[in-house]
């Protein structure tokens, strides 16, 4: 479909904070559907320390809409130190 936007995210979970880090992703991944967004794979490192999500949006615009989100922006703040540090790739199929 055309606009669509593929993502992966390389979730890297802060030192010592593991479970805080799994209950933000949670939290955040949660928060997609009302962008037009979805976790299309996700997946865990053999050592719990990491996580790659695979995500699709309908369109820019709703991945734009996700990053500002007052809620994703709130459960972020309130992770503090917690929060997992995360690079997202634009990727496409092959």
């Amino acid at each position: 479909m055309t606009g669509e936007l593929l993502l992966v995210a390389l979730v890297e979970m802060a030192p010592g904070a593991v479970e805080a880090g799994r209950r933000y992703e949670d939290a955040v991944l949660d928060l997609l559907d009302r962008h037009g967004g979805a976790v299309e794979r996700r997946l865990q490192s053999t050592d719990g320390t990491s996580e790659v999500h695979v995500i699709r949006f309908r369109d820019r615009a709703g991945y734009e809409s996700f990053m500002v989100d007052p809620d994703r922006l709130a459960l972020r703040e309130r992770a503090g130190d917690a929060a997992p540090t995360t690079r997202v790739l634009e990727v496409r199929d092959r």
